[in-house]
């Protein structure tokens, strides 16, 4: 059945009045989760009026039948007749969207600075409330009226003000229509925060909360601002005394009189960084363009003293997270024309504040750093400690992928076997020796990486840092295993290749240097592989003794190990009757001139190599691991040349 087209013409167009446009569409005015927002436009104008200097007290009520009361000692909204609309102000304070005392910005205007100035304010608090009761005390009279879904109810009431009403003063009681909000239950913690940072940002004004159900009363006053505040706020202990401050604008600067910003700032080195900023006491939990001041003002300072006392290390370059990372702050600042991003103000955009803020913050903390140099030498220290954390974190390489998984390294000569405890895995010096070492293995169960040169001395090399060196890349992929530490609890050995790593390099003094870097890599970086018993040095020989036919003995060969071996098997001839000097001795250079017969025979054959499981001796952890920093540490040359006079004639060491 075909349908009727929709007509489109002038009827069609349809004009909102009033506060219809609120009702229609809430979400543009105010947060719709919780009514917290569109009380807090009320407790603005109350601390508007403290911040004009008219008040002394604020008082929030949370009733029993669900309604909130804002109370304040202000000068008390006007309640005459408007001089142009013929109306009382105080109806059209609720009933206009765009009418308020903080649109007349001109000097002397009723506030030079305020928070509310996008004109929605308390009357979408009206527009989105079933009941709305607003009392205004001044000039010693009482008026009184009443809202209901933001239109008038009962019309203004006015009398003399009694021995028990204020003298000045408004008070404002709102029952939130729960159809504009997912919950009109508050959010108290919240609501106790937002209270207690007006008083923090009106330093002798007096905050108060009271709850009707739990019967409870909470009271906030700071005489000490921004600094009490902070203190009581921080995550750890501050590195250097708080900093803190206040600059504003007189009428010869190019900032109207009396903008700018009052800050407390504390740097420390742990913990999560406290941060609160506030525009004419309103604050912005989205930051702004006065936090971004603030940062400004901070790294520039910083970084000039920096400069002057030449403390910036080669290489690092300094980037204004780096101060800024560890800085907890509460910053207020007066602008007198504020603009927001959205109606709820969760964060500033006004251009000009990054200049205001900058230009106060910036003079007043170098001249700071340069009166208390020791504090600002390690203000200077935290950030550059931060810099080169970023930088390295920058140089983060991580393992070579393809189609998301590591891709096995093209030396690697892997085994068939999937078999872990049976599963061997040689790292051999040399590709020449690699080469001997693949024919003669056995492709079931051996699997061979071929090593070339020295590896890298990883004592002092960052985790991040390691894959950068291909062949450190290449173990870790071959292996299975990710670097680790050996505080790391949650470690993940299921990659797992190979039940045995064995490092096979030659038996000189070249091939014990390249077994002490890569048993320095797998203690440093792989320190489970070796507490699981996964790590061994495999012993290959360093002589050969070729022997004649002797008896019923036919000609053979003989291995041996180091030199002493070497005079037991000589000796061990002697005494078998074969003559001085008929056998012949060869020294291997290298694993690379034996064939892959020898090696086999010698150092790969499970029956007659000699295989030194790699485990933790004589010493505990922290023992060895001190040991080691004497041997591989960059900076501990006396230390090593030390050990070496007193164990230079017994090298053994214990791993």
């Amino acid at each position: 059945m075909a349908t009727k087209p929709s007509e489109y013409s002038e009827g069609s167009i349809r004009v909102l009045k009033g506060l219809e446009p609120v009702k229609q569409r809430p979400g543009m005015y105010t947060r719709t989760d919780n009514p917290l927002h569109v009380l807090q436009e009320v407790l603005d104008n109350a601390a508007d009026e403290a911040l004009a200097g008219h008040g002394k007290r604020i008082k929030v009520i949370l009733h029993t039948d669900g309604s909130v009361s804002v109370e304040d000692d202000g000068r008390g909204i006007p309640f005459g007749l408007h001089p142009e609309e013929k109306a009382p102000v105080i109806e059209l304070v609720f009933t206009r969207l765009h009418a308020g005392g903080k649109f007349d910005k001109g000097k002397g205007g009723a506030y030079s600075f305020s928070g509310g100035l996008h004109g929605v304010g308390v009357s979408v608090t009206n527009a989105l409330a079933k009941r709305l009761e607003a009392t205004s005390y001044r000039d010693g009279e009482a008026a009184t009226i009443v809202f209901a879904g933001g239109d008038v109810e009962e019309k203004l009431k006015k009398r003399k003000a009694g021995p028990e009403d204020r003298k000045q003063g408004t008070t404002v009681r709102v029952w939130p229509d729960a159809k504009y909000f997912d919950t009109t239950a508050l959010p108290m913690n919240e609501l106790a925060h937002l209270l207690r940072s007006k008083a923090v940002l009106m330093p002798g004004v007096t905050v108060q909360l009271v709850d009707e159900k739990k019967k409870d009363t909470q009271s906030w006053q700071y005489k000490g601002g921004l600094r009490d505040y902070l203190m009581q706020t921080l995550p750890a202990d501050p590195v250097i005394p708080l900093f803190e401050g206040e600059g504003f604008a007189d009428s010869n600067e190019n900032f109207a009189e009396g903008e700018g910003a009052s800050w407390c700032v504390a740097f420390t080195e742990d913990g999560q960084p406290v941060r609160e900023s506030y525009v004419n006491l309103i604050p912005t939990t989205a930051g702004g363009t006065h936090d971004s001041g603030l940062r400004d003002g901070l790294f520039n300072a910083v970084k000039s003293f920096i400069e002057l006392h030449n403390l910036q290390p080669k290489g690092v370059k300094l980037l204004p997270e780096d101060v800024f990372a560890r800085a907890s702050y509460v910053l207020s600042a007066k602008v007198l024309d504020p603009q927001f991003q959205g109606q709820i103000k969760e964060r500033l955009n006004s251009r000009d504040a990054v200049r205001l803020v900058s230009s106060f913050v910036r003079p007043a903390l170098e001249l700071w750093l340069n009166q208390h140099v020791e504090y600002g030498k390690k203000l200077a220290e935290l950030a550059i400690k931060a810099a080169q954390s970023r930088q390295k974190a920058g140089q983060k390489v991580e393992k070579r992928k393809g189609s998301g998984v590591a891709v096995l390294p093209g030396k690697l000569t892997d085994c068939e076997s999937k078999d872990l405890a049976h599963n061997e895995l040689f790292l051999v010096e040399g590709d020449s020796a690699g080469g001997s070492a693949k024919m003669g293995r056995d492709k079931e169960s051996q699997a061979i990486l071929p090593l070339r040169g020295k590896v890298l001395n990883t004592w002092e090399v960052e985790r991040d840092r390691l894959f950068a060196n291909t062949e450190i890349h290449d173990i870790s992929v071959a292996i299975g295993v990710d670097p680790h530490g050996a505080s790391d609890t949650n470690v993940d050995l299921s990659g797992l290749r190979y039940g045995k790593i064995c490092i096979l390099s030659d038996a000189d003094v070249d091939g014990s240097h390249i077994q002490v870097l890569l048993l320095t890599l797998f203690f440093r970086h792989f320190p489970k592989l070796i507490e699981a018993g996964n790590v061994y040095v495999a012993r290959p020989p360093l002589f050969r003794v070729d022997v004649p036919a002797r008896g019923k003995k036919p000609a053979g060969k003989e291995y041996a190990l180091d030199e002493g071996e070497l005079t037991h098997i000589l000796d061990k001839l002697r005494k078998e009757g074969v003559k001085e000097g008929a056998w012949t001795i060869s020294r291997f250079k290298g694993l690379g001139e034996m064939s892959a017969e020898q090696l086999w025979e010698t150092t790969l054959n499970p029956d007659t190599r000699r295989l030194l499981p790699v485990q933790l001796g004589k010493l505990d952890f922290t023992g060895t691991e001190t040991l080691i920093t004497k041997l591989m540490g960059k900076g501990e040359a006396a230390a090593r040349r030390e050990l070496m006079e007193l164990h230079g004639d017994a090298v053994e060491v214990d791993i």
